[in-house]
């Protein structure tokens, strides 16, 4: 079963000046491939911190597909690769695709009247810049590829390893390349897509707490959620025939509580 972990980086999501819209998205794409997140972990622009839960996620089970987002621009606070490549004891490389992409920039710049200085041209081609072995996914229309990095095989290969995907922490580009690039190559029918049952009712969820606990120790393959609300919400997930059989003892329950405090309300 492949597994997920995420890095958000940037120090502008720490300083709560911006708000992490990514992490969201990502979640729902590999729901919809049967790829549990198991983690999601906001670092600042710093090589250390970046390092540090790297190596926290990538000696987490595997296969694993390690998603960062942010921090591969122009700008000298943007060291995610440099980060990265650090962290897994590899050189950086200019990447010909890439340099060419940015030497592009660089003229462009030039036509339209601004001054191109070296330091300007040095900054452009950090984004060229990428941990040695780095393999892209391109997408058509895009102005950057995505960056994958195996480890130990990588998260595709025959020996448990991880692929760390370096993704744009500009949500636009962030969504299509992860739609576009890296859920065809890397997510698209690795796993069993879980069923999915959700059941709503106007109980209080602590009088179906016996029920949970029946439903947890016979249908272990089960995951539950139970959340507050109106009306209140019970979603089921897993194999489908466990996630059938589960739901029928909640909707038992409910249907219980019903004869019992007869009225108005949502019903499954």
């Amino acid at each position: 079963m492949l597994a997920a972990s995420m890095l958000a980086i940037g120090d502008e999501l720490l300083g709560g000046f911006v708000t992490d819209t990514n992490s969201p998205w990502l979640a729902d794409r590999l729901r919809a491939h049967g790829v549990p997140l198991e983690r999601v972990q906001v670092v600042p622009d710093d090589p250390a911190a970046i390092a540090e839960a790297l190596h926290a996620e990538l000696a987490r089970p595997r296969p694993r597909v390690v998603v960062t987002s942010g921090g591969i621009g122009s700008t000298p606070d943007d060291i995610t690769y440099e980060a990265v490549a650090a962290a897994l004891g590899r050189a950086l490389e200019l990447e010909p695709s890439l340099a060419e992409r940015m030497h592009g920039i660089v003229e462009r710049t030039r036509e339209r009247g601004f001054t191109v200085s070296d330091t300007f041209v040095t900054h452009v081609l950090r984004m060229a810049r990428v941990p040695a072995g780095s393999r892209l996914l391109a997408r058509d229309g895009g102005w950057t590829p995505a960056v994958c990095v195996d480890v130990d095989g990588g998260a595709d290969g025959a020996e448990g390893g991880a692929t760390v995907v370096v993704l744009p922490g500009v949500p636009s580009e962030f969504r299509a390349l992860l739609a576009d690039a890296v859920e065809p190559v890397l997510l698209a029918g690795r796993n069993p897509v879980p069923h999915v049952v959700e059941i709503t009712h106007r109980f209080p969820e602590s009088l179906l707490n016996d029920t949970f606990v029946t439903l947890a120790r016979d249908h272990p393959a089960v995951r539950l959620g139970s959340y507050p609300g109106s009306p209140m919400l019970v979603r089921l997930s897993g194999p489908e025939a466990d996630v059938e059989a589960a739901a029928t003892l909640v909707r038992t329950a409910v249907a219980a509580l019903e004869a019992v405090a007869p009225g108005p309300g949502p019903r499954t």
